[in-house]
């Protein structure tokens, strides 16, 4: 698991991704300064509570894909809550990133 302080730079990032966008496990791991660690990033969303409020399903591999999270049921709860915000995927289950990755501002 992360340290506090990197579970909180992630998670803070993640809260920041829009309804209807997505970002790659990647992508949040260079904005939290933990470059080539996008393992921690699904570590530490892998960890949170059922009832917490961080956008988790927002978050995708490098290929626009939904990576399972432990259960068979998560797959496709983070495909329901994806296109319940008009995120769309394709029939091989592919999110083109061209159109929904979110692109933050720069500093």
């Amino acid at each position: 698991m992360a340290d506090n302080s990197a579970t909180q730079r992630i998670t803070a990032l993640v809260r920041k991704i829009p309804r209807g966008r997505v970002a790659t496990y990647g992508q949040i791991a260079a904005l939290a300064d933990r470059p080539r660690n996008s393992r921690q990033v699904g570590s530490v969303l892998k960890s949170l509570p059922a009832d917490s409020h961080v956008p988790w399903h927002r978050v995708v591999n490098s290929h626009g894909r939904i990576s399972g999270r432990n259960n068979s049921t998560s797959e496709g709860l983070q495909r329901c809550l994806l296109e319940s915000e008009g995120v769309q995927l394709n029939d091989a289950g592919r999110i083109d990133l061209a159109a929904f990755q979110w692109k933050p501002r720069q500093r």
